[in-house]
């Protein structure tokens, strides 16, 4: 009987923390929930209405559409807001004046290039009149778009000896240029084959100007790619460091408050820490102090091709194990149940030599259309102590479940940033070591090897930003430093520098890592919170920068004028 009665008391315990966590407002919003998700809506459908990148109509309409909401946003009683409240209102406020910014940068390089382009006022009319179905005078627009053309060609010929245009002009100059080749287009789709004057006078006419408007925005392109910055030193890769003043911008922006050279600083003492680490492990493996003949050791441990998925099926039950033996995160059932595999092509697998994860885990390995030199570079730079490190990163307790949890809690709250994408999921790898996670010296070599990697982003990331190292150094660095494989190092960079990730991205796993590490400590190790709950607290709060995760947590009211000054590691 007492069995029983012990039995009903759990189950209306949890059903009435249930019940809560339902019926708890706060748990999914927030007095600034309601103007973000308009905002959201409102800008959408705007840039879906004014979809011409780079003309004035929709930069100004975007430039209203902000300055409204900042408006709203200041209306609210910011002394009556509780502390998620006041985050939301910082991060919000903070991306509506960093898209302000944006559009205020891009009228800029629009004014700068604006005299190549005399003839884009009538082509953005066409296309405003296109929207709302309005019948144009086909002769009359096919003379208009054969002159737009003929002008093309004379301010191209202008633009080849203008030998000053600075990079960044050229290219919004090739963006305009794609701007009003989409103009153009959406004109000619919408009319032709229903308007008979329209399809008898304007397809030469169209053509004609695509062809050169495409050519013009290449030339543009080409101006861009000659800069001193953009040329070739032997890699093949091709980026655009943006210099130490834009760094400091962006990681003011993401509130880390350190220098570049400060965060430098930081990873190689992380990365003096690793190689101590690894000459261990390399005299456990009989090495003594050539810690990469232990690493060579390791990388050929590769399994059989066509038996990966399933040696990362094994190595993923292991990582959970360890996650709920040591009761570490709550696992939703239906998150372990509904993340599932994919291979990576060889085509992707040139700029993501290693596994990818979120709900789909995308395995790296070689194919049969391989050379047979990189075949043996991506078996070995994917053997399984290697694998081991970073399953728990892609999938539980890392992206996967970042991802299942952002669709279900705050969904809102969407102030993504790789400090707390990256770092989260770089956090776990750094826990799992400190609480056993490998099973001897192979999986220490394993590891440590993504440990130093993740330092050795920081490094390569910011000297290349800072136009102190070109691509080749950077390649080479992670070669002789980290002991990568030469084409998963290319790889590497080539992601880095021409992948669509932003300057910070490549910093932002170990120096997020370090972030939630540094929080873990203030709360779990001084014994403010259990470690599972802190965790949940974590993983329910959506994206955001670390130190308003810190904020909420800590319930830390930030003020109005909130600047970053969180030193979370010491120097």
């Amino acid at each position: 009987m007492k069995q029983f009665f012990t039995c009903c008391f759990l189950l209306f315990t949890a059903a009435a923390t249930a019940q809560q966590s339902d019926t708890d407002l706060y748990a999914q919003s927030s007095e600034v929930n309601n103007i973000m998700v308009q905002y959201e809506a409102d800008r959408g459908i705007l840039q879906r209405f004014y979809a011409i990148r780079n003309s004035p109509e929709r930069r100004q309409r975007l430039e209203k559409l902000q300055s409204d909401y900042l408006q709203r946003l200041s209306a609210l009683d910011w002394d009556k807001l509780p502390t998620g409240s006041r985050a939301d209102y910082v991060l919000f406020r903070r991306n509506l004046q960093q898209e302000r910014n944006a559009l205020t940068a891009e009228k800029v390089d629009y004014e700068a290039v604006k005299k190549y382009f005399p003839f884009a006022d009538s082509l953005y009319a066409a296309e405003a009149r296109r929207r709302r179905g309005l019948t144009p005078d086909a002769r009359q627009l096919a003379a208009a778009w054969n002159l737009a053309g003929k002008e093309v060609m004379k301010q191209k010929a202008l633009l080849g000896i203008d030998s000053t245009m600075a990079p960044a002009y050229a290219l919004r100059g090739s963006g305009i240029a794609r701007g009003l080749q989409q103009a153009v287009k959406s004109t000619y789709d919408f009319y032709t084959g229903f308007d008979p004057q329209f399809s008898w006078w304007m397809p030469a006419p169209y053509r004609r100007l695509d062809s050169l408007l495409n050519d013009y925005a290449n030339a543009f392109q080409q101006i861009a790619r000659k800069a001193p910055s953009q040329k070739d030193d032997g890699s093949g890769i091709i980026g655009q460091p943006i210099g130490r003043v834009a760094i400091q911008v962006l990681l003011q922006h993401e509130m880390i408050p350190y220098t570049p050279e400060e965060l430098i600083d930081i990873a190689n003492k992380e990365f003096a820490w690793c190689e101590q680490e690894m000459l261990k492990a390399s005299n456990e493996l009989g090495f003594g102090t050539d810690w990469k003949a232990a690493m060579e050791k390791v990388k050929g441990t590769s399994v059989e091709p066509g038996h990966q998925p399933e040696a990362m099926l094994e190595l993923y039950n292991e990582s959970v194990a360890f996650l709920k033996k040591h009761n570490l995160i709550s696992l939703p059932p239906l998150a372990e149940e509904t993340w599932r595999m994919n291979m990576l092509s060889p085509e992707r697998q040139l700029v993501a030599p290693f596994f990818l994860g979120g709900e789909e885990l995308l395995i790296a390995f070689p194919t049969n259309t391989m050379q047979h030199d990189d075949k043996m570079m991506s078996i070995r730079g994917n053997n399984p102590h290697f694998s081991r490190a970073v399953v728990h990163h892609e999938l539980l307790a890392g992206h996967g479940l970042q991802q299942f949890m952002n669709d279900r809690y705050k969904a809102y709250r969407r102030f993504d940033t790789p400090f707390w994408t990256e770092g989260w999921a770089l956090y776990w790898e750094r826990l799992l070591w400190d609480k056993g996670f490998p099973r001897g010296p192979e999986d220490k070599v394993g590891m440590l090897f993504w440990r130093m990697h993740r330092c050795a982003r920081i490094i390569f990331s910011l000297s290349y930003h800072t136009h102190k190292w070109t691509p080749q150094q950077c390649i080479d660095f992670l070669v002789d430093r980290v002991n990568h494989e030469r084409a998963n190092a290319e790889g590497e960079v080539r992601r880095s520098f021409t992948g669509g990730y932003g300057p910070l991205y490549q910093i932002a796993y170990m120096i997020g890592g370090l972030q939630f590490e540094a929080l873990k400590k203030e709360l779990v190790d001084s014994g403010k919170m259990d470690i599972r709950a802190f965790h949940d607290a974590i993983i329910r709060e959506n994206a955001m920068p670390v130190e308003m995760v810190r904020a909420i947590l800590l319930n830390k009211l930030p003020s109005k004028d909130f600047k970053t000054s969180w030193r979370f590691y010491p120097l």
